[in-house]
């Protein structure tokens, strides 16, 4: 009976955008069971892509409507379910796997559920996620890596965090489950995902300064993390949040090193050019790239500029000024979609579901 449950909430999971792919292993299903409890996947399960009212699911699932409120409302704490307020009524609905479920689990990631989810990466969950257009995270280039003049508005780094009035420092849940599963090769630092929004702090212990918020922003490109932010809106004030991408734990860039998954981010829009005069081949960039976008060949180093996601990192590191990023021609730029509502219906179409 908890397998029907379960299969009905990795079912309802897959029929969102984001995708969450069956194995034939089943894997998922352990993953879930190791988030939800049966209770709480058979209420959720219920759930649509769709804002719902309390009153809408409490009778589609015959509960009544105090109960699902006070079920929903805390597994909403948890990062479990999508909620909203629209003229004074809660709506809820189904939150996607990745982006959605998954990074919010970090307290609750242990030995056991970061296998899990490795293995069902590996099974297909990477692909049926990150494979389908749009894809899921956009880069957008270092702050000091790019011309102003060039800059695209839903680009600005800098410009995207000043619209907000709230920041949350949190660690990545990426990291973590690397670690948990054996990796310890990783150098780079934990705590460096940032989150934002416009409305007032709640005293959560997480939230930082706009400068400190700024400062992290620094330290990421110093240390040489990408950034990454959802690709769902054009809007600046509508991002939410700041990944600071490494290539051997991060699960968006691991799509392109371990996986072969070259779409599984929307590159930026512009792209990082070589001056072979300048170039000293001390070897830096190479360093920096966390894509492998960057070579050398006969002592100098060549840009595959197929493979460059035009983050910024190896110009903003160059002693020798030798890289720029370029912006591509009009006819290669690709903005993100205006809006949730676009990225969800165009997502839809490119993975045949209605």
């Amino acid at each position: 009976m908890n397998d029907d449950i379960y299969n009905r909430l990795a079912d309802a999971l897959d029929r969102l955008p984001n995708g969450f792919p069956r194995t034939k292993s089943n894997v998922e299903i352990r993953i879930l069971a190791k988030i939800f409890t049966p209770e709480e996947a058979a209420l959720v399960g219920r759930l649509t892509g769709e804002l719902e009212t309390v009153a809408a699911i409490a009778e589609r699932v015959g509960m009544k409507p105090s109960e699902v409120q006070s079920r929903l409302s805390a597994l909403a704490q948890r990062g479990l379910v999508w909620i909203d307020k629209k003229e004074g009524k809660l709506l809820f609905r189904l939150l996607p796997f990745m982006v959605g479920i998954y990074e919010t689990q970090y307290d609750i990631l242990d030995h056991e559920l970061a296998h899990l989810i490795e293995h069902y990466m590996r099974e297909g969950g990477a692909a049926g996620i990150m494979k389908p257009y749009p894809a899921l995270h956009r880069v957008i280039p270092a702050r000091n890596a790019i011309k102003s003049e060039w800059i695209l508005p839903y680009d600005d780094v800098k410009a995207i965090i000043l619209t907000a009035e709230t920041y949350n420092n949190q660690p990545c849940i990426c990291r973590k489950e690397r670690r948990l599963t054996g990796f310890t090769a990783c150098p780079f630092p934990n705590d460096m995902c940032l989150s934002f929004s416009n409305r007032p702090g709640t005293g959560d212990p997480t939230e930082i300064s706009r400068d400190a918020a700024l400062a992290l922003l620094d330290q990421a490109e110093a240390v040489g993390l990408v950034h990454t932010v959802n690709n769902n809106v054009q809007a600046r004030y509508y991002f939410g949040y700041i990944c600071n991408c490494c290539g051997c734990c991060c699960a968006i860039l691991r799509g392109i090193n371990d996986y072969g998954i070259e779409s599984s981010v929307a590159h930026a829009n512009y792209y990082a050019a070589l001056n072979p005069d300048k170039c000293s081949s001390c070897g830096i960039c190479l360093t920096r790239c966390q894509v492998r976008a960057l070579r050398q060949k006969d002592g100098i180093v060549v840009v595959e500029k197929e493979h460059c996601i035009g983050c910024g990192l190896c110009v903003s590191s160059c002693p020798d000024e030798a890289i720029e990023l370029k912006r591509k021609p009009d006819n290669e730029i690709i903005p993100p979609p205006v809006d949730y509502a676009a990225w969800e219906a165009e997502r839809n179409r490119n993975r045949g579901k209605t």
